[in-house]
């Protein structure tokens, strides 16, 4: 019904390019229009999209109110209104004039590589979210990855207040609260909630008692979001949901601890975007916009109503109005919806996800020197049919530095060197012949071969012995076999780059990137230093600069590997790998959830043989919610034994099983066994999905 209405109702399209200028400018309304957020404002549905900010009137006339990229957030005062957007935060008096409110947050420079050309463009850090004192709406509080910033004049001007977890980015929410006295709350992905009283402490305290942890681990599970509801003349109740287990709180200030007040009973659910009014908490769930019921400030304790007047009313919109939300702020009562306001960010989670190429492909990886003659070939392709498998991975830069294909291209052959290449005209007729999907994988990063051209010029540089850095193991008394090219050097992002653009026009359907990060591993890791680093670039500005390089030259999918703990926590520590930023440049992650590689204890509970499927079913739904599901998450599954404790007691072809189910289970993207010597014997074929509620 909502979707009729509005498509009868849409009329020409009225496009209003807002200008933008410098905070703390006196802004002045040039039209009446749209009125001061204190009165009934003309434009009952307002809606954020990837574009811009769109206002709807209640005919269906749509009005472009700000463009200039994503908005992901709309706040309102009784006084302005605030945006949360890909390019920092923004605010109006009147939704026609716009103030860009950045002054004394940090910045990020990317390096822009162009027809051998080098130019920067500095932005603002990536903003995880913003609030507003209710009681005192001068006062504004947001966050970056590592730092909150609190701002005492409605944006102006911003300071540090530091942070709880200085050695480890990922902070999620934060709010701003009287509880009486003035409170920052902030929410860490690893490490929980923790407070800081504004002029009673200069130290952040940790606030996570009663948070349901992570099984087997010491981590409170990531908050999502806070609501706040006022409870006297100064002073609020705050309330928070947990982004990975359904769950709703309420904040025992008194007692520094949360109560639970819902549950939906799932091991692993999503609730996010909180907002509270008078008499009601609402947050999404997947597919469904929740409801739970106020009394006495008190959150009820039941299960909430599933609001499907407002889930309708946002799932119509695409259809009626052609534009896709990523948040909205409306009137409820003008469009016949029985609350006063409603405001929800993270609408991503009422649509299905989009199709991709790339989606639904199970396949594995080929070790090169396996796939050198066509008989070798037609052997692994009975694997593959055996199995019900459509897709391989197989080396084309391989971990040291070699290219394994053939090359006339002399800029490749200055800085790499051909090895036993493949044959590339039997393998891909081969595998196209019987409808497989191709995907020729690249080592970026950890290259011996560039690393020792010209000098070591391409090379981290070890600046205690002046010569190319290799990481040292104490333990061992012995170094790492691997050697690490620059990943701030524009030379060698053109070079892998040229690398992918000839496999691709040779016929591969996707291009995977592995080692797109920083070296990690040495007790020597900081002596190492990185002499093409530009003023102001830092690990992840590298890591996207390379990536935004790359999809200017590719069109095919593009994939990339990372750390499993990059993909289960919103921290890219260490690697620069932070899955919010690298899912705006690519079209498929592929998390190494591998059970070996996590501390042997990690979700072992009863019964302990289930632990590769919740390793693989949680892993992969928390990449894809991180993610806001622009990508597809394809992990890798380990199919081969390590010498560790679990894998000792437990690994066989039911552990390999049981991370495939749990993948399927978890939506079903897709997934690539990995054995690096190329065995596939503990490979089932097709495992299906598991029961609802498996453990």
């Amino acid at each position: 019904m909502v979707y009729k209405y509005l498509l009868l109702c849409v009329s020409a399209l009225a496009f209003f390019i807002a200008p933008v200028k410098s905070c703390g400018s006196e802004l002045k309304s040039t039209d009446d229009y749209y009125q001061a957020p204190s009165t009934k404002h003309r434009l009952p549905l307002i809606i954020g999209t990837d574009i811009g900010l769109v206002g709807v009137d209640r005919f269906g006339g749509k009005t472009f109110l700000w463009q200039g990229g994503e908005v992901r957030k709309i706040l309102q005062t009784d006084k302005y209104w605030v945006l949360l957007t890909d390019r920092g935060i923004v605010k109006s008096l009147d939704m026609i004039v716009w103030e860009s409110c950045n002054t004394g947050l940090p910045e990020k420079t990317l390096k822009i590589y162009e027809r051998g050309t080098v130019s920067f463009m500095r932005v603002v850090q990536d903003i995880k979210d913003v609030a507003v004192s209710p009681t005192y709406p001068n006062i504004m509080v947001c966050a970056v990855k590592d730092a909150v910033f609190m701002s005492n004049d409605s944006g102006k001007n911003w300071v540090n207040l530091g942070t709880p977890h200085p050695k480890t980015d990922g902070i999620k929410t934060l709010a701003i609260a009287a509880l009486p006295e003035l409170t920052v709350l902030v929410s860490h992905s690893i490490y929980g909630v923790s407070y800081l009283s504004l002029g009673k402490s200069k130290t952040w305290i940790s606030l996570s008692a009663g948070l349901e942890r992570i099984e087997t681990t010491d981590n409170p599970d990531e908050v999502s979001s806070f609501a706040l509801v006022k409870a006297g003349a100064k002073t609020e109740r705050l309330y928070a949901a947990q982004t990975f287990r359904g769950r709703v709180y309420s904040l025992d200030w008194e007692h520094k601890t949360f109560v639970q007040v819902w549950s939906d009973g799932k091991t692993l659910s999503v609730a996010e975007t909180l907002q509270a009014d008078n008499s009601t908490l609402r947050f999404i769930q997947q597919g469904t916009v929740r409801e739970l019921f106020l009394h006495n400030d008190q959150a009820s304790s039941l299960y909430p109503n599933d609001n499907t007047e407002i889930t309708s009313f946002i799932k119509d919109i695409p259809k009626a109005l052609g534009l896709k939300p990523s948040c909205l702020f409306m009137q409820g009562n003008v469009f016949n919806i029985n609350s006063p306001i409603v405001n929800l960010s993270e609408l991503w989670l009422l649509f299905d996800e989009p199709a991709h190429e790339a989606s639904s492909k199970e396949g594995l990886y080929i070790p090169l020197g396996y796939a050198l003659d066509e008989r070798q070939v037609n052997s692994y392709i009975n694997i593959l049919e055996d199995n019900k498998l459509n897709m391989v991975v197989i080396d084309m830069k391989d971990d040291y530095g070699r290219l394994r294909f053939n090359t006339e291209n002399r800029g490749l052959l200055e800085k790499g060197r051909v090895f036993s290449p493949l044959d590339l005209d039997m393998f891909l007729s081969k595998m196209k012949e019987h409808g497989i999907y191709t995907v020729a994988r690249l080592v970026v990063f950890k290259d011996p071969e560039l690393a020792n051209k010209e000098g070591g010029r391409f090379a981290v540089w070890d600046y205690s012995t002046n010569k190319a850095w290799v990481g040292y193991n104490g333990s061992a008394r012995g170094y790492y076999d691997e050697r690490w090219v620059d990943p701030f050097s524009e030379e060698v992002w053109e070079y892998n780059a040229s690398v992918a653009v000839e496999l691709y026009e040779n016929g591969f359907d996707e291009i995977q990137f592995d080692y797109i990060r920083f070296p990690t591993d040495g007790d020597n890791i900081g002596e190492a230093v990185f002499r093409f680093q530009d003023r102001g670039m830092e690990t992840d500005g590298a890591i996207l600069s390379f990536l935004h390089h790359v999809r200017s030259r590719l069109s095919c999918p593009i994939s990339i590997d990372i750390y499993g703990s990059n993909g289960w926590y919103r921290s890219g520590s260490r690697t620069g790998q932070e899955v919010e930023l690298l899912s705006n440049y690519v079209d498929v992650i592929c998390p190494m959830y591998y059970p070996s590689h996590f501390e042997q204890t990690f979700l072992a509970q009863m019964p302990a043989e289930e632990r590769p499927y919740r390793i693989y079913y949680n892993g992969t739904l928390r990449t894809k919610v991180i993610s806001r599901n622009k990508v597809v998450v394809r992990p890798w599954v380990q199919a081969f034994f390590l010498n560790v404790s679990y894998d000792r007691q437990y690994y066989n072809k039911d552990y390999v099983n049981r991370q495939v189910r749990g993948v399927k289970d978890a939506g079903r993207d897709g997934f690539t066994y990995w054995n690096n010597l190329g065995h596939y014997d503990d490979v089932a074929a097709g495992p299906e999905a598991g029961p609802a509620g498996a453990p």
